[in-house]
């Protein structure tokens, strides 16, 4: 089991992460949870994400599913702002899910 002390420079590496993924681009929980060293653990990046509070400046909304689906359901107040945050980025959706071969963030690509 992890301590708390290690959970916690868990979710900072991934807060980094997350703060670097530019507008216009997405990624995926399981990308994150990989690119965090943290392999399999995309339910992991997605539960700590649905803590932030409401007021965070972190791009929670530029996460998807590996599927492109969105992951936050239409009529809800998080659903909502993330598919609205979504389309002032310019990202197109279409039956709740984006083609992620369009916007996924590929950091490593961008160093070539």
């Amino acid at each position: 089991m992890m301590d708390t002390e290690n959970k916690q420079q868990m979710r900072i590496i991934l807060y980094i992460l997350l703060s670097k993924i530019p507008q216009g681009r997405l990624a995926t929980y399981g990308q994150l949870a990989k690119m965090a060293g943290y392999p399999g653990l995309a339910r992991w990046v997605g539960r700590v994400l649905s803590q932030l509070p409401d007021d965070t400046e972190l791009p929670w909304h530029r996460v998807v599913a590996a599927s492109g689906r969105l992951s936050l359901p239409q009529n809800t107040r998080g659903g909502d702002e993330q598919r609205q945050r979504l389309r002032l980025e310019g990202i197109f959706i279409e039956q709740d899910r984006v083609k992620l071969a369009n916007y996924q963030w590929q950091p490593d690509a961008a160093r070539e």
